[in-house]
């Protein structure tokens, strides 16, 4: 029965594969027996309450074998029908290409981009062992689950499953159990052509137990493998497991079975190598039965046990309930921010630490830090310390000079639930961490980046440390809300903003140098996106924009012009994304449409953003070449950002 169980997933990822006419047959083929064992075996889910706090997460990192998953939780009685499953990569179906997080009843992360779910995984048994030390207490382990996630070589490969497997080892997550799919070939052919690395030895130098099953297809050889890992406490394992990609096909064990159909023949054969009579798409009641009591059955009643527990727990430890119930949702009472009097001066990221510390002093469940940076950034919770191995009750982590891990284990913590998640590095470095920030924005996971030395102003560090485009890059992800504050009160109201942003990731874009507290800048004012920060006196003849550090260089060559009786007014946009949600009227009051007014847009920055908001003949002034290396004053003054310079250029634009 257990071969059956095995079987039937295999036959469903060919059947749905086949009637789509594209996806990855091999790893389904090969890698069921050890998935179908850890799910009939020990993973805790119910898949009657597929958000169970408590519930093992299993994260797909090999997102590309989507029908391993979708054929096991149809199997096991997720909301996922048989016509789901022959909706395969159909369009609007609830079975894409690769799995997606909110999509799937029972996804607990989107997966695709090759390393990224160890990254995930590792985040999510992080997020484990921080809460069951805050929560848990004598006879109540109301926190008690483990994360497991299955890869293959590809994932191996990408160098963030070197970062994030030296983090997790460092950190001793013993609740992490990852099942390597070891078949020998990728996607071009033989992985000997590209790949050598002695996986065991390298996971073992990190801190993990490593070890292999030398035959994928035994099943109680993987049964007593994850017995084994989930002996060792204080070590995440990695357990490989030799397979043959395409298991049953012809063409078994080539690159042939990895990203195509089999085709009509092959399926046929396929299917008479596991002895399966049935017709496409059909699956013995047998089968069913097997998958409902030793998956939902048993899961059902596990989340049973547990949710008595918690009862009973809530009412010995009612604070300490009530406190993760409302972590879990993100639930917190108005917090009093810090207010800044007029002439206060201050980096943002100055600025930005005071917030961090207000936060944390009010949200239990902020948790977070910065590749190395934490005293760059400003990212550090002063009084606490390190959350190491030993210290759980602390809550600064250090990530290391690890950007991408730390941003894909940022969206772990996320995705776990019950923490809020905050990550650091010098702006120019988003480009490290960025393909893990565009997950976060796909799977809406509400992760703050914080982001500093923010322009040419970094000065002497010089152009590979001074961001250009990043600017753009950023503003350009949808369901990501960049900041770009003016001063100390337009951070806090970024920090106001995005904790109430719940569905999407913050980037938070901070400077280094000191910025002056503008006369007329309002933290309320943030959430707007876009407000007039000084307003024209007269006739409407032009109308500055700019973002951070550029907005108080546009109010001083707004004061000049009026000098000269031109009327000007200057809108600050710290957000352009909430200015975009709000409605036309109140964007027409900051941006009128009146011919006769010229707009023009400063920012130390691709200009790129920012030709939304203008006319042909309008201005947007910014840079489109790499910075240079040399004192602040004099780099601005060489790329043109000085009040001198952009006055000029704005009575060009008046005068055209």
């Amino acid at each position: 029965m257990k071969q059956k169980a095995v079987d039937a997933i295999r036959v469903l990822g060919i059947d749905a594969i086949e009637k789509s006419k594209s996806g990855h047959p091999g790893i389904v083929m090969g890698a069921a027996p050890m998935v179908s064992t850890l799910w009939t075996k020990f993973l805790r889910v119910n898949p009657n309450k597929p958000t169970w706090f408590n519930r093992d997460r299993f994260v797909l990192s090999a997102g590309h074998g989507s029908m391993l998953l979708y054929s096991l939780l149809h199997l096991s009685g997720f909301d996922l029908s048989m016509e789901d499953l022959k909706n395969f990569r159909v369009l609007d179906s609830k079975t894409p290409g690769h799995p997606e997080f909110h999509h799937t009843p029972g996804i607990d992360a989107t997966t695709g981009p090759l390393g990224q779910g160890i990254a995930m995984a590792v985040g999510m048994a992080l997020a484990e062992k921080k809460l069951a030390a805050t929560y848990n207490m004598d006879a109540y382990e109301i926190i008690d689950h483990y994360t497991y996630a299955l890869c293959g070589d590809g994932d191996l490969m990408e160098g963030i499953s070197s970062e994030a497997a030296s983090f997790a080892g460092l950190h001793k997550l013993g609740k992490l159990v990852v099942l390597y799919d070891s078949n020998n070939i990728c996607l071009d052919g033989q992985i000997a052509d590209a790949f050598t690395d002695d996986i065991l030895a390298r996971f073992r130098s990190y801190g993990w137990q490593a070890f292999q099953v030398e035959d994928g297809t035994d099943l109680d050889s993987i049964e007593q493998a994850i017995k084994h890992a989930q002996a060792e406490p204080n070590m995440p394992t990695l357990i490989e497991i030799k397979t043959v990609i395409g298991q049953g096909s012809i063409a078994a064990g080539t690159n042939a079975v990895h990203g195509a159909p089999l085709g009509s023949a092959d399926a046929k054969n396929a299917k008479l190598s596991y002895g399966w009579n049935h017709e496409p798409f059909e699956i013995p009641e047998d089968v069913y039965t097997f998958y409902k009591e030793h998956v939902s059955s048993r899961g059902e009643q596990a989340y049973n046990e547990w949710a008595t527990l918690f009862n009973d727990y809530a009412k010995s430890y009612p604070e300490k309930a009530l406190q993760l119930q409302k972590s879990i949702k993100k639930v917190f009472d108005p917090i009093v921010w810090q207010t800044y009097e007029n002439g206060f001066e201050q980096a943002t990221r100055n600025s930005s630490q005071d917030c961090i510390q207000i936060a944390a002093d009010n949200l239990p469940f902020l948790f977070g830090g910065s590749a190395d940076l934490s005293h760059s950034n400003m990212t550090f919770i002063k009084n606490e310390g390190l959350f190491l191995p030993g210290q759980l009750e602390n809550r600064n982590i250090q990530f290391g000079v690890r950007e991408f891990a730390m941003a894909a284990i940022a969206n772990g913590l996320s995705l776990h639930g019950g923490l809020l998640p905050y990550v650091g590095t010098f702006f120019v470095f988003s480009d490290y961490l960025k393909p893990a920030l565009r997950l976060s924005a796909l799977m809406q996971q509400q992760v703050l980046y914080i982001l500093t030395h923010d322009s040419i102003a970094v000065g002497e560090d010089g152009p590979t440390h001074e961001p250009i485009e990043q600017l753009a890059m950023l503003r350009s992800i949808p369901n990501v809300f960049t900041f770009r504050p003016a001063d100390a009160r337009e951070t806090v109201g970024a920090w106001h903003a995005m904790l109430h942003i719940k569905n999407a990731p913050s980037t938070l874009v901070l400077t280094r140098q000191n910025l002056p507290v503008l006369e007329n800048s309002e933290a309320a004012r943030v959430v707007n996106g876009g407000y007039i920060v000084h307003q024209e006196v007269g006739i409407l003849k032009l109308i500055l924009m700019a973002a951070g550090s550029e907005v108080a260089l546009a109010i001083e060559v707004a004061k000049e012009l009026e000098a000269m009786d031109i009327s000007v007014r200057v809108v600050s946009m710290p957000s352009m994304e909430l200015f975009n949600l709000q409605s036309a009227e109140y964007r027409e009051s900051i941006l009128p449409k009146t011919a006769s007014v010229r707009r023009m847009a400063i920012e130390m920055a691709h200009p790129q953003p920012w030709y939304q908001y203008l006319g042909l003949d309008d201005i947007a002034y910014g840079i489109t070449t790499f910075g240079a290396s040399g004192n602040a004053t004099d780099v601005l003054k060489k790329f043109g950002f000085t009040k001198e310079q952009i006055l000029e250029k704005a009575k060009t634009l008046i005068n055209k």
